[in-house]
């Protein structure tokens, strides 16, 4: 039991009752309100939910998961991860109540492992944090541009009736106008960014049980309840054969998937009574999701009865799993697929609210972190308009995120190096702090109005083994033999970004760097 003292969420709620308590508690760290400060709970929650997203990451991946193991891992495998993401999610938000600022984790970090850790924890967390943001924005936004690419090879007749295959030089020019697109709309006020937000999340929620409930019904062939629950496909041409090895490379299209929800951290000095609804951003986000996106894989999934031809690269969609899905379904009962290509289009839109919020949250992080002297020319990216948005802070992360995708050009591996930063590079972020809270800080923290009492430590350690898990698991060959073109660049991406972080620390950083800096008296 906590003593009355712990149990209170901050000292400041015992005077004037009507001033707003995350303002109240930004002041307190020693930070004043730069931000407009007009998102509600379900704003914060929005933004979060739309850069989870379920129809990104599941339409995305869907290939991943039904290579490595088939209707077994995205059944189960998404429940496994979902679970645990929770834990971490839990942990994030308890953290999240006593330190409600832009900065977020790298933030917490510094709070977390005292005065001697604080500067490097911090460096550490927020290079984390905000290089693997670039790289969400960088993949979904260019998972964007693919999809748009086999809608227009769709429209056009197909793979097999001659349609048009855009070249990897249309795809990084449209990349580029859905960047661009994204920009434009983070430069608005914030009131407008909270109803695109809010009109995201409705979009994902509404377009999920369209589709959970429309594709197997259209569809003329379905598979039987036995194939969905039970069937495993070990048969995949990366010369792997062990199942359980099969069943951890396909955990990755669900773990990519949950990712991002750290937006309603960054989020809080925009959102009212941040030390609670910031939690509750964080916590909504990853429950609905999580329900939501089982019920949009099993629609799915009741539609698969083919899963090599679905692979194939011959088929109309070029090996696009779930657009061949869409596509052959109506192509099936009516003769036509433009019902496929509609359904496909309410994907793109919801992949496009997406990487919109991703673009927020990145411009939020990287605006909290110049604040504190963290990034080169901090000034101009700490910079706010007239309508108190971090502009200068959104066409970086745009521009930075447009750059990560010209690897592209030169190589689809080095590409997928960026989804592997997005996805372990972010966890890593999320588990620093969390570590600090459960060993340095497990005596000295003092919850917010959110907290998991005494299972704070269980949750916490339960969320740092789990990451240290899956950055081990995501990290292993995915192809046998292994050569060039089949090697894992995961270690490769993430440890090079850890000698990058760690290497300007030691020369540089640590003689002028000091954490996060308060800029109003204590």
């Amino acid at each position: 039991m906590m003593d009355e003292k712990m149990a209170l969420p901050f000292h400041f709620q015992t005077g004037n009752s009507s001033r707003d308590t995350g303002l109240a508690r930004l002041n307190e760290l020693g930070y004043k309100q730069e931000l407009k400060r007009d998102l509600s709970v379900v704003s914060n929650f929005a933004f979060s939910f739309s850069i989870i997203s379920v129809l990104t990451g599941i339409t995305t991946l869907y290939n991943t998961g039904l290579n490595y193991g088939g209707p077994v891992v995205l059944v189960y495998g998404w429940l496994i991860a979902g679970t645990f993401t929770m834990f971490v999610g839990l942990s994030m938000a308890e953290i999240c109540s006593s330190y409600p600022t832009s900065g977020g984790l790298y933030y917490w970090s510094a709070k977390l492992a005292g005065p001697s850790w604080a500067p490097f924890a911090s460096w550490l967390t927020g290079w984390f944090n905000v290089v693997g943001q670039w790289a969400v924005t960088t993949s979904v936004d260019f998972s964007l541009a693919q999809l748009i690419q086999v809608i227009i090879l769709l429209i056009t007749g197909g793979k097999n009736g001659g349609g048009y295959d855009a070249s990897k030089y249309v795809v990084i020019a449209l990349h580029g106008g859905i960047l661009l697109l994204h920009a434009i709309i983070n430069s608005l006020p914030i009131s407008w960014l909270s109803l695109f937000g809010q009109l995201a999340a409705a979009w994902n929620l509404v377009g999920v049980f369209v589709l959970m409930i429309l594709i197997p019904t259209v569809a003329k062939e379905k598979a039987s309840a036995k194939f969905v629950f039970t069937h495993f496909n070990a048969d995949n041409d990366d010369g792997i054969s062990s199942k359980v090895y099969i069943f951890v490379l396909g955990l990755l299209m669900s773990q990519y998937t949950i990712t991002g929800y750290d937006a309603s951290a960054h989020m809080t000095e925009e959102t009212k009574s941040a030390d609670k609804n910031g939690p509750r951003g964080i916590i909504s986000a990853i429950g609905i999701s999580i329900l939501v996106g089982w019920g949009y894989l099993l629609g799915i999934t009741f539609a698969v009865t083919d899963i090599p031809s679905l692979l194939s690269k011959n088929n109309d969609a070029g090996g696009y799993a779930i657009a061949e899905v869409f596509y052959q379904a109506f192509k099936s009962r009516y003769g036509s697929g433009v019902g496929g290509i509609i359904c496909l289009g309410v994907v793109a839109v919801a992949i496009f609210f997406c990487g919109m919020s991703s673009i927020t949250s990145n411009s939020r992080m990287a605006y909290a972190f110049s604040r504190d002297g963290a990034m080169p020319l901090s000034s101009v990216w700490h910079k706010v308009n007239n309508q108190e948005v971090p502009v200068n802070a959104v066409w970086l992360s745009a521009v930075i995120a447009f750059c990560m995708a010209l690897t592209s050009l030169g190589s689809v591996v080095a590409f997928q190096a960026m989804v592997s930063i997005a996805t372990i590079g972010l966890y890593i972020a999320y588990a620093i702090p969390i570590f600090f809270r459960v060993t340095l800080a497990h005596k000295s923290f003092i919850p917010g109005p959110f907290n998991l009492g005494r299972y704070g430590i269980l949750v916490g350690w339960t969320s740092v083994l789990w990451v240290a898990t899956i950055s081990v698991l995501f990290s292993l060959p995915v192809s046998y033999p292994i050569t060039d073109q089949t090697l894992n660049y995961t270690p490769v991406a993430v440890g090079g970004l850890l000698i990058l972080i760690v290497s300007s620390w030691v020369f540089s950083a640590r003689h002028w760097f000091k954490g996060p800096i308060t800029n109003i008296d204590s």
